[in-house]
């Protein structure tokens, strides 16, 4: 086949579908989603959700409070590592145990990988040991399209005064490998220590890696 020609396919296979911009070591791929709406330094988008146990929740809710945002698939490897590893659950507790408020959101659309209705996003929670203020359901996707979120786990930090001072990854360990958070450095748990100290987060952005979200089309 000629060159012109081959380039021509390859560049038209990237571009239908989801953008795959690398693979994990289990064969899990890296997403680009679209442009960020939400920008770290300006005011977090605001929203309004229901809870796993049917409660209206919203982001102004928490005025004052430091709030983290974590998007979550139970069926994704990604989420399975964090999760399998204790190690989400442990950043639930240390930082809830602190005063500031950890939401779950999952913006699975019906039908899709990682949809849970209220009763059985809250037997996820028993089951795995984990410790979120709240558990919200997004299943039109119009929060996660909101603040940009493109995989599983993406993560947030949101500051008292209501701007966002993290968005990115967990940590820098682009892996499915439970043995990978041994060495890993976690982006949120620092992120969360200066914004307690009053400093200036050091890395406030960085590229999230997981599982596409599973978005209604």
């Amino acid at each position: 086949m000629p060159i012109i020609a081959r380039r021509t396919l390859i560049a038209a296979g990237l571009a239908g579908g989801a953008s795959l911009i690398g693979l994990g070591a289990t064969g899990g791929s890296l997403v680009a989603g679209p442009a960020m709406q939400a920008r770290v330094g300006a005011p977090a988008p605001a929203f309004t959700l229901k809870d796993s146990n049917d409660k209206t929740v919203s982001l102004a809710d928490f005025k004052g409070k430091t709030v983290v945002l974590e998007w979550t698939n139970h069926d994704c490897p990604y989420v399975r590592k964090h999760y399998g590893g204790n190690n989400m659950q442990a950043l639930q507790k240390k930082w809830t145990g602190q005063n500031v408020v950890w939401l779950s959101l999952i913006s699975s659309a019906p039908g899709m990988q990682g949809y849970v209705r209220g009763a059985e996003a809250n037997k996820l929670t028993v089951e795995r040991g984990a410790a979120p203020s709240a558990v919200l359901l997004d299943p039109t996707g119009d929060v996660g399209r909101a603040y940009g979120a493109t995989v599983t786990p993406h993560m947030y930090i949101i500051k008292g005064d209501g701007t966002l001072a993290y968005m990115g990854g967990i940590d820098d360990k682009p892996t499915s490998r439970q043995e990978d958070l041994k060495t890993a450095t976690n982006y949120v748990d620092a992120a969360l220590t200066e914004v307690a100290q009053g400093k200036p987060v050091s890395v406030s952005t960085s590229r999230p890696y997981g599982c596409s979200i599973k978005y209604q089309s």
